[in-house]
């Protein structure tokens, strides 16, 4: 039997398994996959400048400029805004991309602040408190697809003459007192990757209404076929950071069908929401001052205080034993060992590390079907008890 035989055999016996994600592709992304791969050049660029066009005019930016990642398109934008070594950022150590790792790859330092308890997006409070003579900016993520506090972060960084730069890496049609996030700051950066609502296999996109921040994005990108015999190429050293046509074909589809994406993953919110109301001690998905919309990468419940990081773990692993893939939230950036070595410690960011511990991830996408998220919120509820912590948890 061959070794694609044995991958047939096997698939049954994971009929029962419920993963985390799941992307939604249609027979459309096939079809658009199979003409790019079957007409000329796979990274010519065609189809990453119309995906470029489409997704600004989505967002509602004057310019989009596609990347291979949120992390390097994040990188870029440093290196564009000239922050580098002896420069600070402000910013949370939460979240699931750490895009935040670009600050210190352009050789900046990262400073981090405190998150909202709620909505675990960057406090503007703390945030201002840490604000030196050498912060040059603030980067602000959109957490799980919760849009930040974006009036007081805009008034701060106005206040203090620094850039903002928008991590809407989790983030895609959520809303902020009506606004799309993507739409606040001097820019916002966008990830394709899992998990996600709109993927394209790997990706990203730095969307901006500055039309020379664009351009030295694009030089910084990556070195285009035209460019290669003029002098423009000697001011920057280009990172190779492009998008290929088959990335951005896929990306291009996706956005196209987005809100329909988002309706298959509103129903399935509504499946966890009316099966959470029947969990004691649970409290309604939390939504923030002028979050109209907010649309999750995962289904997050943050458990409560008589849960511990082993809690949580022991919980995790019960819910493996029963083919339900859920995860953490991610590893604070304080406590990797890299920032540890230079100064971070979890004394800094006492919410965060009360959060960080405590949450953890379910499956959301849209082949999750009522009845499964009935058995995964009853397998929840019987592994909180296996704990011994009862059923005191919090969305």
């Amino acid at each position: 039997m061959t070794d694609i035989e044995d991958g047939i055999e096997d698939e049954g016996e994971l009929s029962d398994y419920i993963p985390l994600v799941d992307p939604d592709i249609s027979e459309v992304e096939v079809e658009v996959l199979g003409r790019v791969l079957t007409s000329g050049g796979l990274s010519d660029g065609r189809m990453t400048q119309a995906f470029e066009d489409a997704f600004a005019s989505y967002v509602g930016r004057a310019h989009a400029v596609a990347v291979s990642s949120g992390t390097l398109g994040t990188l870029l934008v440093m290196k564009a805004l000239g922050i580098g070594p002896g420069d600070e950022v402000v910013c949370s150590p939460y979240g699931w991309h750490q895009v935040q790792h670009a600050v210190t790859l352009a050789g900046g330092t990262p400073v981090f602040a405190d998150i909202d308890y709620w909505q675990h997006t960057l406090n503007p409070e703390k945030a201002a408190a840490k604000i030196t003579p050498q912060t040059k900016a603030i980067l602000a993520g959109n957490v799980n697809g919760h849009p930040a506090h974006w009036d007081e972060l805009t008034r701060l960084a106005k206040d203090k003459g620094l850039f903002l730069i928008e991590d809407s890496t989790e983030a895609i049609g959520s809303t902020y007192k009506g606004r799309l996030v993507g739409s606040f700051g001097d820019c916002a950066v966008f990830d394709f990757s899992e998990p996600g609502v709109l993927l394209a296999g790997e990706g990203g996109m730095i969307v901006t209404d500055d039309k020379d921040l664009a351009h030295r994005l694009r030089y910084l990108r990556r070195r285009e076929v035209e460019h290669r015999n003029t002098v423009v190429i000697t001011r920057n050293v280009p990172y190779q950071a492009g998008l290929s046509n088959l990335n951005a074909a896929l990306g291009l589809v996706q956005l196209k069908r987005l809100p329909e994406i988002l309706e298959k993953r509103r129903r399935v919110v509504a499946f966890y929401e009316a099966a959470m109301a029947a969990f004691e001690g649970i409290k309604p998905p939390y939504k923030g001052p002028g979050a109209n919309d907010v649309h999750p990468m995962v289904y997050t419940v943050h458990l409560g205080t008589r849960f511990t990081a082993s809690g949580r773990k022991a919980i995790l692993e019960d819910l493996d034993t029963h083919d339900i893939d859920a995860s953490d939230y991610g590893q604070a950036l304080y406590s990797q060992q890299y920032y540890q070595e230079r100064g971070a410690s979890r004394a800094d960011c006492p919410v965060c590390q009360k959060t960080v511990d405590r949450v953890l991830a379910l499956p959301l996408h849209h082949k999750v079907t009522e009845g499964q998220v009935a058995f995964i919120v009853e397998t929840l509820k019987d592994a909180t008890v296996n704990t011994g912590a009862g059923a005191a948890i919090y969305l």
